[in-house]
């Protein structure tokens, strides 16, 4: 039986990152003034840990939130000491962290390793330097392939992080960013929408009329493609859109974009549309059984049952039914 996944998030703020990008405001995202006490991390653990089952789970400690290896090594090496005993029991497997490309050298790798450090992902957003240009990121494409070749080789797993709709940023170079991070041997990454949060240099770009966000729409457009790129090439895509702090829940700080609480959902019942229209060229138009992947039962009946409702447009009947004998994108129906 596989096991099941799970991530222990610790968030560290923008302190560490030397660069300040214009979509960026980390205390906003992340909620977090500075980065938390060895106490706060300790009860951050332990309270995950309460509500994961030992048996059959896979547990990562996740530092997010900032550039990780941008902070003094000997808070990096205290702050992975804390995960020492978690590891040694066996209770955590492993550590994961996000960073900058360009804080990333041969020393830092060994160090991370000698920690339990099994994941690195890295904040690419865009493998165009135009879009890198144009979003203040202070570095290159050319620094996100040197860094994801020495994770690699290091025998770290690689994760690559993009962002859409980023200044200057079209579809057309999004799904370029998304093939040079398969081609980059990424196993994992993440798609986000780029939003404008408040005290950012996009917000003032976007009330002086040089920034219009992607609409959600074309979010969820741009994101199907790209999902359907990554699932293609084997690159498991970890998130789907923005994670929803306080402040973007409550409208206090995001002033305007694509952010919505079922962003993946969105994204998979358009797949799933796409996917059933040979159901609706069939013949028949009576009633219909569609059987489903268990893990894709929501998506193809779609976000608010919308393409469940454009099927019964057409057949008098329309049931869904979960098939643990189907896998992926696989259906059939009668």
């Amino acid at each position: 039986m596989k096991k099941r996944h799970y991530n222990i998030p610790i968030f560290i703020p923008e302190l560490a990152c030397p660069f300040q990008c214009i979509y960026c405001n980390q205390q906003k995202i992340s909620g977090r003034l500075k980065i938390p006490s060895e106490d706060e991390i300790i009860k951050i653990i332990e309270e995950h840990l309460e509500t994961i089952p030992v048996k059959d789970s896979e547990v990562e400690l996740a530092f997010f939130g900032g550039n990780f290896t941008g902070i003094g090594v000997d808070v990096q090496r205290s702050l992975l000491n804390l995960v020492k005993p978690y590891l040694k029991s066996g209770r955590i497997e492993g550590i994961r962290l996000s960073t900058r490309p360009d804080y990333i050298d041969e020393d830092i790798l060994k160090m991370l390793k000698d920690y339990g450090v099994r994941t690195i992902e890295i904040g690419a957003q865009s493998m165009d330097d135009k879009v890198l240009l144009l979003s203040r990121r202070g570095h290159a494409a050319k620094d996100t392939e040197k860094a994801a070749e020495m994770v690699l080789k290091n025998g770290f797993s690689l994760g690559l992080q993009m962002m859409i709709g980023l200044p200057g940023d079209t579809l057309k170079s999004a799904v370029y960013t998304a093939n040079r991070i398969i081609d980059l041997g990424a196993d994992n990454t993440r798609i986000y929408p780029t939003l404008v949060i408040r005290d950012t240099v996009l917000e003032k770009m976007f009330r002086d009329g040089r920034f219009q966000p992607l609409s959600l729409e074309e979010a969820v457009l741009w994101s199907k493609e790209l999902l359907l790129i990554f699932e293609k090439a084997g690159v498991r895509v970890i998130k789907l859109g923005l994670h929803p702090s306080e402040g973007l829940l409550s409208g206090e700080e995001l002033v305007v974009g694509p952010f919505h609480l079922s962003f993946r959902e969105l994204v998979l019942t358009e797949i799933w549309n796409d996917i059933l229209k040979d159901v609706l060229n069939s013949d028949n138009s009576g009633e219909i059984e569609i059987h489903v992947p268990i893990s894709q039962f929501n998506y193809a009946v779609g976000y608010g049952g919308k393409n469940k409702k454009k099927l019964l447009k057409k057949f008098k009947k329309v049931r869904f039914v979960r098939d643990n004998g189907l896998f992926r994108m696989e259906y059939t129906f009668h």
